[in-house]
């Protein structure tokens, strides 16, 4: 949640992400909060003399590139190929936040990502070889 809205909005404090999760049923801390925000890459840029947290991709494109494979070398265990489709495979409670980051990075051979608690199913565009692209992932999560 905290992603999407740091994509949709401007939000320039700790403090309005508390009361936005408490608005929405959920109850966390500024220390939480500040972790999550950290976890996200997200950072605190001035633009118009206005103050707010935005992510990391948000302003500066590549770094989306490198959160994606930080984020593979971290949290996937496994990537296998399902037909058109990628399955990644995650500990639980992470898969959101990779396929977050995969969707972020927009890589061309994917369209699309649909997420679970542990896992992944990368939608993988017309034409493209599965096996390849799983390759290519493995290859980023490895650091190759």
């Amino acid at each position: 949640m905290i992603a999407d809205w740091l994509r949709a909005s401007r939000i320039g404090s700790q403090d309005e992400i508390v009361a936005r999760l408490a608005d929405t049923g959920v109850s966390a801390t500024q220390a939480t909060v500040s972790r999550d925000l950290d976890e996200l890459g997200a950072v605190r840029i001035k633009r118009g003399g206005e103050i707010y947290y935005a992510l990391g991709e948000q302003v500066d494109p590549g770094l989306a590139a490198a959160r994606l494979d930080r984020l593979l070398a971290d949290w996937v265990d496994s990537i296998v190929v399902a037909g058109n489709l990628l399955v990644l495979k995650t500990p639980p409670g992470s898969a959101n936040l990779v396929a977050n980051a995969i969707d972020a990075a927009q890589v061309e051979e994917i369209i699309g990502t649909i997420a679970g608690d542990d896992t992944i199913f990368v939608a993988l565009a017309d034409g493209t070889d599965a096996a390849a692209a799983a390759e290519r992932l493995r290859a980023r999560r490895s650091g190759a």
